[in-house]
């Protein structure tokens, strides 16, 4: 029963990945953990590839319509695409799996993990719920201005996608939109693109670094979230994103807060 909702909240993943370009891929990690009992760590190796084929899937529809903004990709990805796989690749195996450890307080790098996913979440939720129109030009007057801002938030959401396997579209987005100058659709499919080819390189790394993948389950979890996301791609015609985005929102901060309770409680046990 627990993996049917497992897989009911996959179909949920790709559905809000479609609907409103980002956000679902923050799902995929707490599924996995919670539902399907994978560790923190293999969690966020499987949740680059579920993630990675997912908005591929996406981008498909968005190439067909020309809402990619290519150029702009690539600017993005470059940066991305190498600290997230030196992230994946050697960064986390390289943190211990005890942290930090005083008298009964043991922080482990599960919970590292856990908690820091949490709290992008809980960071990204507050976007959501305001779903405030971005400021064009507010950031960026110059082309090499924008350039360089751009590859820095890719180097950004480069590691911070390598530790927590999360797409970042909660801040590809914006970027593009105040950096790149890009309208909303043209973001949305850009950031798609970015996101499924940085996600699918840094779980390249982790085959390098020989992590233990059960390819069956990827396959079965990564089809139906693909299948939400072909249904969101159509629903998105008729609902409105600034009614769903704030109440997805809410859900993602209950669901980060919770995390970040659950692991803080649990911190200390040995």
């Amino acid at each position: 029963m627990i993996e049917i909702i497992g897989y009911i909240f996959a179909v949920i993943m790709g559905l809000v990945l479609g609907l409103i370009g980002g956000g679902g891929s923050i799902l995929t990690v707490p599924i996995l953990v919670y539902l399907f009992g994978v560790s923190p760590v293999t969690s966020t190796s499987y949740s680059l590839i579920i993630v990675g084929v997912t908005s591929l899937a996406g981008v498909a529809v968005y190439v067909k319509s020309k809402n990619i903004s290519y150029s702009t990709g690539i600017y993005f990805a470059i940066p991305a695409l190498i600290t997230v796989y030196i992230t994946r690749r050697y960064i986390l195996p390289a943190i211990p799996d005890e942290i930090f450890s005083l008298e009964s307080f043991i922080l482990t790098k599960d919970v590292f993990i856990m908690v820091l996913f949490a709290s992008l979440m809980v960071f990204s939720s507050f976007g959501m719920i305001k779903n405030k129109k971005f400021n064009f030009n507010s950031h960026a007057d110059t082309p090499g201005k924008r350039i360089f801002l751009i590859a820095s938030e890719g180097i950004i959401v480069g590691i911070l996608t390598g530790l927590v396997g999360a797409g970042g579209g909660f801040l590809i987005i914006p970027a593009l939109v105040l950096f790149a100058d890009l309208p909303m659709k043209l973001a949305v499919g850009t950031s798609l693109f970015i996101i499924s080819i940085k996600s699918l390189i840094g779980f390249a790394g982790d085959i390098g670094a020989d992590v233990h993948i059960d390819w069956m389950f990827l396959m079965i979890f990564t089809s139906i979230s693909i299948a939400g996301m072909i249904l969101g791609t159509v629903f998105a015609k008729n609902i409105n994103s600034k009614i769903l985005k704030p109440v997805f929102g809410w859900f993602v901060l209950v669901t980060g807060t919770f995390i970040i309770l659950q692991n803080i409680f649990n911190i200390g046990a040995k």
